[in-house]
C-alpha cells in the first residue's frame, strides 16, 4: 500500500508527514511511541481508596455543568457507578466536550485521581463513550502516545490519527524480515511484524521492552556488519609492507637506551604489534592505556621495527602544539641513534618546506612528525612502511583511509590520548583491533586529589610555598573556553599578577596560546630545566611537555573542565618521585553535574571509569568533542545504556562477514537487500566508496 491509501489524510496533513520525514508507510511505523499510558487498570467509582491513582473509571453522565468565568471558567462533569460519584473538571476544550456528552451516556475516565473528603474528582481526564455497560475491554488497553511537532499541530495530525493509520498499515502490509533466522532464534528476538505490533499495540508493558530491543538491534546489527566489511575490504585483503623481525635500531632502543623497564602491559603491546607487523595483513591497531600508562614508548618501538625493516614512518598529532611536542620527545629518545627526523606542520616556510618534501620523497627522512599536513597531496613518500596517529578521536574513518591509499599500504597504529569507554571503543573502532594496556610506568605514582574552596586559597599558597622551597614545581591552570577566549586570557592574566605579587621570591611564568611558538617553547624550556617555580596556564596549550619535577597542580575554576579534560591536567604531574597534589578550586558555586565532576576525580585514578562516567555526563559526540569521527547517530540505540545488545550484535555482524561477506547465502538475500544500500551510504561518508 501506500501512503496516500491512508483514510483522513489530507494534502495538508501528507505534506506534514512529508516535512517530519515520512514518506513510506513503513517511514510511519517506525514512528515510535514516545510514552505509554496504561489504562489497564479499570477500577470501580467505589473501590478508589486515594489521591495519585492512575485508573480507568465508568460511569453514567448525571449532571454537567459550567462554573467560573474567564481564565477559572471550568466544565465539571459528574459521572455515577453502583451510587458512587466522580467528577472529571476541564479547563480547555469545553466547547467540543460539551457538544461529546450527554445526561445519561455511558463513559469512561482515564486520569489520575485527587481525593477531597469523601469525594473523587479527576483533572482533564481522557473520556470515551461506552456502548454498553460491558463495553471496557477495548478501554483496558496500553494506549501509544506517539511524538508531536509544529507540523503535525498544524494539520491536527493527533496521537489518535497516528496509531489508527498505523492499524491500518499493520492490518493490510507486511513489513519484510531482514535478520537471518538464526539470530533471530539464537537470542530470541521477536520477527519483524511482531515487533511493530508489540511497539504499537503491546498487550503490556514489557512487550514494548523486548519489541524496542530487536529494533535497537537492528540498527546496531547493520553498523557492525558496515564496520566488518570495510575491515575485510580495505584492511584484511591488503598486505602491508613486508617486515622480518627487529633489528639493531629496536635492540638499541629498548636494551641500551630506554632508561626504565616496560610494563606487562607495554610488553603485551609491543608483542601483539609486532605479530601484526611480522606475519603479513596490514597492521590496523588501536593502543588504549590511561594517562601516563607509556604509548609513546610503545609507538616508538614500532617505528624503530619498520626503521629497521628499511622503511619509512610517520607520526601524525591533531594540532601543531601536540605535532611538536612528539617531536621533541622523539628526538631526547632517539638523538644518540642515526635517524633523521624532520616536523612537517602547515606553518612552516617555503625553503624549509620544500626541503623537508625532498627528503621525504628521497628517503633521507626517516620518521616524518606532523599534523593532517602529512596525507597531503604534495607529500610523496618513498617506502612509507608505517602510519602512527596520536589522539585517534579527531581524526574520522575518511582520514585514515587516506592513509590506507599510500603506495605500499602502510601499517597503522592509532593512539588515543584518552581513556576510550568499551562502548564507543566496540562502535568507532571496530574496524580496528584494540590493545588495552593496563598500569603505570615504573617511578609513575598516584597523585592525591583534593577539592577545596576559595576559603583555604591562603593555606593552599603555603603549602606550595613550601613545596617549591624544597625543590617541587606546579603548575595553576585556568579555564579557557573559545567562545569566551578575552575574558578567560584576562583570568589568567590576573591570577598571574596575584601570584607574583604572593610569592616575590619565586620565578613564576604566564603561557598561552597568543603567544608566539618561540616564546612557548623557551618557557616550556626554563619550566623543564627547573628555572621556573610556578606555570600559570591556559589550557589552550595543552601542556604535554614531561616534567617530572612538577609534583603539584592547582585547577582554578574547576568545575568549567569536562572530567576527561581534568584527568588529562591532572597526568601532567606524578611522573617524577615526588608525591604529588593535585588540588580542585571551584570559582563558583558548582551545580549539580560539576559537583557530581569534581566528587569522580576526588575518588578515583582510574581513567576507564572516569571515561565511562563522562561518556554518561555528556554523551558521545560531546565526549569526543566533535560529531565527526564515524559514529552515526542511532536512532533508538544508546550505546552506553544498550552496551550488552552492541556485543550481540557486533558478535553476530562480524559471524556473518567472516562466514558470507558478500551476503550470496540464500538465507542472507533479504539482508542483502537491505544492507547493500546503507553500506553504499556508509562508505560515501567515510570516503571509501
Amino acid at each position: 500500500m501506500k501512503l496516500t491509501d491512508l483514510p483522513n489524510l489530507s494534502s495538508k496533513r501528507a505534506d506534514a508527514l512529508q516535512k517530519s520525514g515520512i514518506s513510506t508507510p513503513e517511514d510511519l511505523l517506525m514512528l515510535f511511541p514516545h510514552r505509554y499510558i496504561d489504562r489497564t487498570r479499570v477500577q470501580a467509582i467505589s473501590e478508589l481508596s486515594g489521591t495519585g491513582e492512575s485508573v480507568t473509571v465508568t460511569g453514567t453522565v448525571k449532571k454537567m455543568e459550567v462554573a467560573g468565568f474567564g481564565r477559572k471558567r471550568r466544565l465539571i462533569v459528574s459521572i455515577e457507578h453502583n451510587h458512587s460519584i466522580l467528577t472529571g473538571v476541564w479547563f480547555r476544550g469545553i466547547s467540543w466536550l460539551q457538544g461529546m456528552l450527554n445526561p445519561g451516556d455511558r463513559v469512561a475516565f482515564f486520569g489520575t485521581v485527587k481525593r477531597y473528603g469523601n469525594r473523587f474528582s479527576m483533572a482533564h481526564p481522557d473520556v470515551e463513550t461506552l456502548k454498553n455497560e460491558g463495553d471496557t475491554e477495548e478501554l483496558s488497553r496500553i494506549v501509544p502516545v506517539y511524538p508531536a511537532n509544529k507540523e503535525f499541530a498544524r494539520a491536527k495530525i493527533t496521537h489518535k490519527l497516528i496509531h489508527s493509520w498505523i492499524r491500518i498499515i499493520l492490518t493490510e502490509s507486511n513489513p519484510s524480515e531482514f535478520l537471518p533466522e538464526s539470530i533471530c532464534s539464537s537470542l530470541g528476538l521477536p520477527k519483524r511484524r511482531d515487533a511493530f505490533e508489540m511497539i504499537h499495540n503491546p498487550q503490556n508493558l514489557k512487550e514494548t521492552g523486548t519489541a524496542l530491543d530487536r529494533f535497537k538491534f537492528e540498527e546496531l546489527f547493520l553498523f557492525e556488519l558496515s564496520m566488518a566489511r570495510i575491515r575485510h575490504r580495505f584492511v584484511e585483503k591488503k598486505q602491508g609492507p613486508e617486515m622480518k623481525e627487529p633489528g639493531s635500531y629496536t635492540h638499541r632502543f629498548f636494551n641500551e637506551i630506554l632508561p626504565f623497564t616496560l610494563t606487562d602491559g607495554q610488553k603485551q603491546t609491543l608483542r601483539e604489534i609486532r605479530q601484526d607487523l611480522f606475519t603479513g595483513p596490514r597492521m590496523h591497531r588501536l593502543i588504549q592505556g590511561d594517562v601516563g600508562s607509556g604509548k609513546t614508548v610503545v609507538a616508538i618501538g614500532a617505528l624503530l621495527m619498520a626503521i629497521d625493516n628499511g622503511y619509512q614512518t610517520a607520526f601524525m598529532a591533531p594540532t601543531e602544539i601536540l605535532a611538536e611536542q612528539h617531536y621533541h620527545t622523539l628526538a631526547s629518545f632517539l638523538g644518540d641513534m642515526d635517524i633523521e627526523i624532520r616536523l612537517l606542520t602547515g606553518g612552516q616556510n617555503r625553503k624549509l618546506r620544500q626541503d623537508l618534501l625532498t627528503s621525504i620523497e628521497g628517503g633521507q627522512c626517516q620518521i616524518v612528525v606532523g599534523t593532517h599536513a602529512i596525507i597531503q597531496e604534495s607529500v610523496r613518500f618513498h617506502n612509507l612502511g608505517l602510519a602512527v596517529i596520536d589522539e585517534q578521536h579527531r581524526f574520522g574513518v575518511k582520514q585514515r583511509a587516506s592513509l590506507f591509499e599510500r603506495d605500499g599500504n602502510p601499517h597503522l597504529l592509532v593512539m588515543s590520548a584518552t581513556p576510550i569507554p568499551r562502548s564507543l571503543a566496540m562502535t568507532l573502532y571496530s574496524d580496528l583491533d584494540i590493545s588495552v594496556m593496563a598500569g603505570l610506568p615504573a617511578g609513575r605514582r598516584p597523585v592525591k586529589t583534593a577539592l577545596r574552596t576559595d576559603r583555604k586559597r591562603e593555606e593552599i599558597y603555603r603549602f606550595l610555598e613550601q613545596n617549591c622551597s624544597e625543590g617541587g614545581q606546579a603548575y595553576v591552570i585556568y579555564p579557557l573556553i573559545e567562545e569566551s577566549e578575552v575574558m578567560d586570557l584576562k583570568d589568567a592574566t590576573m591570577g598571574f599578577e596575584k601570584l607574583k605579587k604572593r610569592f616575590p621570591g619565586l620565578e613564576i611564568s604566564l603561557i598561552h596560546g597568543r603567544l608566539k611558538r618561540e616564546e612557548k617553547e623557551e618557557i616550556m624550556q626554563r619550566f623543564h630545566a627547573g628555572e621556573i617555580q610556578i606555570l600559570v596556564s591556559t589550557t589552550v596549550v595543552e601542556v604535554g611537555v614531561d616534567v617530572p619535577n612538577a609534583n603539584v597542580m592547582i585547577i582554578e575554576q574547576a568545575e568549567r573542565f569536562g572530567l576527561s579534560q581534568l584527568h588529562q591536567l591532572r597526568g601532567r604531574i606524578g611522573r617524577g618521585s615526588r608525591e604529588s597534589y593535585c588540588i580542585l578550586m571551584p570559582g563558583e558555586k558548582p551545580g549539580k553535574a560539576a559537583r557530581f565532576r569534581l566528587r569522580k576525580m576526588v575518588e578515583t585514578q582510574d581513567g576507564f571509569e572516569i571515561a565511562e562516567a563522562d561518556l554518561k555526563l555528556r554523551g558521545p559526540g560531546d565526549f569526543l568533542g566533535t560529531k565527526q569521527s564515524g559514529l552515526p547517530d542511532f536512532r533508538y540505540a544508546d550505546i552506553v545504556e544498550d552496551q550488552w545488545i552492541l556485543a550481540q550484535a557486533k558478535e553476530k555482524a562480524w559471524q556473518i562477514n567472516d562466514k558470507d561477506p558478500d551476503l550470496k547465502l540464500p538465507g542472507h538475500k533479504q539482508l542483502r537487500t537491505v544492507f547493500e544500500p546503507y553500506f553504499k551510504e556508509r562508505s560515501e561518508y567515510y570516503g571509501l566508496g
